[in-house]
C-alpha cells in the first residue's frame, strides 16, 4: 500500500492517462487533465469491508468535482489566471494521492490494511484537509461560473473541512480481534474456530482461494517494507492467514502434475537462481575459489563440517573466502519483485531477532503443521490425502522454520505410507514434500533414521510413476548425502546408485543433472568410488558428456582423481569426448576437463596420451586455457602441456631407436 512514503514504498504501475502532468500543458489541457483523474477515482467502488466511509466519502467529494471541472471547460477558456493555474496543479497532485491510495487499499493486503487502518484514516482525512485548503483559495471569481456551480464549490469546502479523522468503530474492534488472535498464538493458544470464522467472514476472506490471494498480497507487502516492526507483523499475519485457510476451509486442491518440486504456487524458479547445495533459492549468492555460486549459509556449513572440495565440480578449493556476487543477487531480487515472490536478503533477515519477533508466526505455522499431520493421520481417501500432502508441501518449501515445525508434527513417518501409491500425483507431492523437508539439516537424519522412509525415497528413485517423482527422489538423495556420515550410508545401497544411474540415462534433461549432482555428491567420498565404477558410473558420464558436459565432465574428473583414471581411461570414448569439452565445451567444463585429462594420462598409459594427441587443435587449446582460464584451469593446462611433450620426447626416443636398432623399445613412463 503506498499510504506514505516513510512506511509504504510506491507500487509500479503503468500510468493511466491521467497519471501525469507536464508542466507546459495548455490552460485548457491542465482543466481536461484535471477532468480525467476526477472521473477516474470517482469510476472507482469504494472499499467493501474495511474504511467504507471514509473511501465513498472521498469518491463523493471526486465526482463533484468533475462537475466543476467540466462547467470551467465550457467556458472555453483561452488562458487560467496564474492564481489558478497554481492552484489546479495542486489539486491535480493530492487528486493523484487519492487515486493511488484507494487503488493500493483496494488490491492489497486486507488483514494488513486493518492493522494500519489508523494510519490510513489519517491518511484519508489529510488528503481531505488539502482538498479543502486548495478549494478556500480557488479563485471562483475569476470564472464565469454558474451559481450552482459556484455554490457546489462551496459545498465541497464545507463536506472537506473535519476536525479529526474518522476511524470506524467496527474495524478498530476488528482489529482489536486480530491482534488478540495473533497474541493467543504466540502464548501458544489454539484460536476458537468459530471466532476465527467470524473474523475473517468480516473481511471477506470466505474460502480457500481468497485466503490464498491474501497471503500473495501479503508476501507482496513484506517485499515493500523497510520497518523492520512491519514486516515481522506481516509475517505474523501471513501464519495466521494459511492456519485458518487449512482449518476453515481445508487443503488446497493440487495443481497439475506439471507443478515441480522447485515452483512457488505458480513460477518455476531458473536453475542459476538455485544454491546447488540446498536446492534452494539463493538469498546471498556467494562465489567461492571455483567459481561457483552458493548461497552463503549452505557453502559456509560446507567448509565449516571440515569440507576442502567445490560441491559441484568436485573441485579443490584454495582458499574459503567467499566472494559476494551482487549481479546474482540483483537478478534474483529483480525476478522475484517481477514475479511476486518475496525475497528477504541476509542483511534484512540478520536484523530481525527470529524467537522474539516471529514467535507468532512459527507459532502459527506449527500448529499448521499438525492440523494438517492429524488429516493425515486417519484414514484417508486418495484425494482427500493429496490435498493435505500438498499443503504440506508447499508449506515446507518456503523456509527452515516451516520445514522444522512439519517435522516435528510427525509428518515423515506418515508421509512414507504414500510414497508407494500408484496415483502420480500423490506420489510426486509426497516425494516432493520429503524432498523440502531434507533441506533442513536437523531433518535429514529424521528422514534417515525413519523406518522405510529412505527405502521409500529409493523405490520410488527406481520405480516411480513419474519421471518428476523420480528426479524429485534423486534431489532427495543429494539432499541427504551433503552429510559425510550419510553420503556412507547412501552410496553403499546398490539401488541407490544404479537408480541414480539409470535416471541419468534415461531421464529429462532436468532429472539427468539431479541424478549426476546427486552421484557426484556420493563421489566425494574416496571409499566410493569403487562402488560408483562397478553400478556403470562412468560409462553413463561419458554417455551423457555430450548433454550435460559440465556435471559429467566433473563427474569424471572427481572419479578420476580419487583412484578411478585407469576406469576412465578404459571406457569407450572417455578421452575422446573429454578433449572435446576442453576444446569446444562451456568454460565451467572446459576447467573439469582438464582435470580429468591430468589424472587420466598420468595412470593411463601411452596409448591414452596418443588419443588426446589425435583430438584436432588439442595444443592450441591447451594454450588458449593456459592464457585465458582460471588458476586452477592454467595448472592443469601446464600439467597437460608437459605431458604432451614428455610424450612425443619419448615418441621421437623411440623411432630414433628403432631406426638405430631396427627394433622397438619399451615406452616410457609418463
Amino acid at each position: 500500500m503506498a499510504i506514505s512514503p516513510k512506511f509504504f514504498p510506491p507500487r509500479k504501475r503503468q500510468p493511466s492517462p491521467g497519471s501525469f502532468i507536464s508542466p507546459n500543458l495548455s490552460d485548457s489541457k491542465l482543466v481536461q487533465s484535471l477532468l480525467l483523474l476526477s472521473q477516474e477515482i470517482s469510476a472507482l467502488k469504494p472499499l467493501d469491508f474495511l474504511l467504507r466511509r471514509s473511501s465513498s466519502s472521498i469518491i463523493r467529494k471526486s465526482k463533484l468535482l468533475v462537475i466543476l471541472f467540466e462547467e470551467i471547460l465550457r467556458t472555453e477558456i483561452s488562458f487560467l489566471p496564474r492564481s489558478a493555474v497554481l492552484c489546479f496543479e495542486e489539486i491535480y497532485i493530492v487528486l493523484q494521492r487519492i487515486k493511488t491510495l484507494l487503488e493500493d487499499c483496494s488490491n492489497g493486503s486486507k488483514m494488513w490494511l486493518l492493522l494500519q487502518n489508523e494510519l490510513v484514516s489519517n491518511t484519508f482525512h489529510e488528503l481531505t484537509v488539502e482538498l479543502s485548503t486548495l478549494l478556500d483559495i480557488f479563485p471562483v471569481r475569476e470564472f464565469d461560473l454558474s451559481d450552482d456551480v459556484k455554490e457546489l464549490v462551496l459545498l465541497i469546502r464545507k463536506q472537506c473541512w473535519e476536525r479529526k479523522s474518522f476511524i470506524d468503530p467496527t474495524d478498530k474492534n476488528l482489529r482489536y480481534e486480530v491482534l488478540k488472535l495473533l497474541d493467543q498464538i504466540k502464548k501458544e493458544i489454539v484460536p476458537d474456530h468459530s471466532k476465527l470464522n467470524e473474523i475473517f467472514d468480516k473481511l471477506g476472506l470466505r474460502d480457500s482461494n481468497s485466503c490464498k490471494e491474501e497471503i500473495e498480497s501479503l508476501e507482496e507487502e513484506v517485499q515493500n517494507q523497510v520497518c523492520e516492526k512491519s514486516t515481522v507483523e506481516m509475517i505474523a499475519l501471513i501464519g495466521l492467514v494459511r492456519y485458518a485457510k487449512c482449518v476453515l476451509f481445508g487443503a488446497s486442491t493440487p495443481r497439475s502434475d506439471s507443478a515441480t518440486k522447485f515452483q512457488s504456487s505458480e513460477i518455476v524458479f531458473p536453475d542459476d537462481f538455485r544454491c546447488p547445495i540446498s536446492l534452494d533459492l539463493m538469498r546471498d549468492p556467494v562465489v567461492v575459489a571455483t567459481g561457483q555460486t552458493y548461497d552463503r549459509n549452505s557453502i559456509s556449513h560446507w567448509i565449516d563440517s571440515g569440507h576442502e572440495t567445490c560441491p559441484k565440480t568436485g573441485q579443490q578449493l584454495v582458499h574459503s573466502n567467499l566472494i559476494p556476487n551482487r549481479a546474482m543477487k540483483n537478478l534474483i531480487a529483480l525476478w522475484c519483485r517481477e514475479n511476486k515472490i518475496p525475497f528477504e536478503s541476509t542483511e534484512t533477515n540478520d536484523k530481525i531477532n527470529r524467537f522474539t519477533v516471529q514467535k507468532a508466526a512459527i507459532e502459527a505455522t506449527r500448529m499448521t503443521a499438525f492440523f494438517l499431520v492429524n488429516k493425515l493421520s486417519v484414514s484417508q481417501l486418495p484425494e482427500t490425502a493429496n490435498r493435505v500432502i500438498y499443503e504440506l508441501r508447499v508449506l515446507a518449501k518456503t523456509n527452515s522454520d516451516n520445514r522444522a515445525c512439519i517435522a516435528e508434527a510427525g509428518a515423515i513417518p506418515k508421509l512414507v505410507r504414500y510414497l508407494g501409491s500408484d496415483n502420480p500425483q500423490l506420489q510426486v507431492n509426497a516425494v516432493t514434500t520429503i524432498l523440502n523437508l531434507s533441506i533442513f539439516e536437523d531433518n535429514k537424519k529424521r528422514i534417515m533414521e525413519c523406518n522405510d522412509a529412505l527405502d521409500g525415497v529409493i523405490e520410488v528413485l527406481r520405480s516411480g510413476t513419474t519421471w518428476e517423482a523420480k528426479e524429485n527422489a534423486a534431489a532427495t538423495i543429494f539432499s541427504l548425502s551433503a552429510l559425510p556420515e550419510y553420503r556412507k550410508k547412501l552410496w553403499r545401497k546398490t539401488r541407490v546408485v544404479k537408480g541414480l544411474v539409470e535416471l541419468a540415462k534415461a531421464g529429462p534433461i532436468s532429472a539427468k543433472k539431479d541424478a549426476l549432482v546427486a552421484i557426484l555428491n556420493l563421489a566425494g567420498d574416496r571409499e566410493a568410488v569403487g562402488r560408483l565404477i562397478e553400478g556403470g558410473v562412468v560409462e553413463m558420464a561419458v554417455e551423457v558428456v555430450g548433454v550435460l558436459p559440465e556435471e559429467a565432465a566433473a563427474l569424471l574428473a572427481t572419479v578420476a582423481k580419487r583412484g578411478g583414471a585407469v576406469a576412465v581411461a578404459g571406457a569407450n570414448g572417455a578421452v575422446r569426448k573429454l578433449a572435446e569439452v576442453l576444446r569446444d565445451g562451456p568454460e565451467g567444463a572446459k576447467e573439469s576437463a582438464a582435470a580429468g585429462l591430468v589424472s587420466v594420462c598420468r595412470r593411463g598409459g601411452m596409448e591414452v596420451i596418443a588419443e588426446l594427441v589425435a583430438t584436432p587443435g588439442i595444443e592450441r587449446t591447451i594454450w588458449e586455457l593456459m592464457g585465458m582460464g582460471t588458476v586452477r584451469a592454467r595448472r592443469k593446462g601446464a600439467s597437460l602441456l608437459r605431458i604432451l611433450r614428455r610424450w612425443a620426447v619419448g615418441m621421437e626416443d623411440q623411432t630414433v631407436r628403432f631406426s638405430t636398432n631396427g627394433s622397438t623399445l619399451s615406452t616410457v613412463d609418463t
